[in-house]
């Protein structure tokens, strides 16, 4: 059985950016998969299933930072965690709507 690798890069949408309770959620999302993910940000590379190291990533709106997963559920995970980032961590539940409708 081979291993899956998928990535994506994706941009921080909401306005306070990847504080603490948008980045608790970024990793239970990814505790609920198998795979191996990593979350990157120009020279630094974070497990994206340890809170610690995903606030080390100091991710304000704007920045762009790459989601890598390995494992057999590799695109989910990635597809996952990149609707996460993209409902702005669901702070703003109109972003879905509008984003259906533009």
């Amino acid at each position: 059985m081979s291993e899956q690798t998928s990535e994506i890069e994706i941009e921080i949408r909401n306005p306070e950016g990847l504080h603490m309770r948008p980045a608790m959620q970024f990793v239970d999302l990814a505790n609920s998969f198998e795979s191996d993910i990593s979350v990157g940000h120009q020279d630094i590379s974070a497990d994206a299933k340890s809170i610690m190291q995903m606030t080390m990533l100091a991710a304000t709106c704007g920045t762009r930072l790459r989601i890598t997963a390995v494992g057999p559920d590799a695109a989910r995970a990635v597809e996952a965690l990149q609707n996460m980032v993209n409902n702005k961590f669901m702070d703003d539940p109109d972003v879905a709507i509008s984003e259906k409708e533009g």
